[in-house]
């Protein structure tokens, strides 16, 4: 019977028939889409997301001729079915630094000088370059002016560097002078040995 609700004339029933089978198509390509999820998934060691998974996929239908599939349709499989990438960044594990010495904190958090050469303070920067490379730079600045004392760049950090970096700003301070010296990274022992070398 034709049902005058429905355009062209289609009978009801031929029309939830076509809906019927619109769905189960939608349906089994949906199954056939995870199970290509799954097995890709699975052979690259869960480490695939879904956008990688998508470009995969829609590369092999490609070379055999088929339809291509959108990320949000992968997506949403993925996100039903529970299946996600395992990877996340690796996290650098280091060992905490036990000194042997702790410095008195003489400087209290006063970063300020009154005068040249009362306060210094020194650290240690990090730079990374070309194939996993890094330099690393080694700098003291005076606080009263922030002007750069003296400088070094070298291949590791350590205290070899940051002596380095001291010697000649040391000799070079003028009579008298005995700048107050921040850091974070000098043990007292070579706090000590700047002095010793100086007198």
């Amino acid at each position: 019977m034709i049902d005058p609700g429905f355009p062209a004339g289609i009978s009801r029933a031929a029309y939830y028939k076509w809906l019927n089978r619109t769905v189960s198509v939608r349906q089994e390509e949906n199954e056939k889409l995870l199970e290509d999820i799954r097995l890709l998934y699975d052979q690259a060691n869960r480490t695939y997301g879904y956008r990688r998974v998508t470009m995969t996929i829609n590369r092999l239908r490609r070379q055999q001729g088929l339809s291509t599939f959108n990320e949000k349709q992968v997506y949403r499989l993925m996100h039903i079915h529970g299946i996600q990438s395992i990877i996340r960044g690796k996290r650098k594990r280091h060992k905490k630094s036990m000194p042997q010495h702790v410095a008195e904190n003489l400087m209290n958090r006063e970063f300020s000088a009154s005068r040249p050469d009362e306060k210094w303070c020194t650290d240690v920067t990090e730079f990374k370059y070309g194939a996993g490379k890094k330099a690393y730079l080694s700098a003291i600045i005076d606080l009263y002016d922030g002007s750069i004392v003296a400088y070094r760049i070298g291949k590791s950090n350590n205290n070899v560097l940051v002596f380095q970096t001291m010697m000649p700003a040391i000799t070079g301070l003028r009579t008298g002078a005995r700048p107050m010296i921040h850091s974070a990274n000098i043990p007292r022992e070579g706090s000590n040995a700047w002095w010793k070398t100086r007198d």
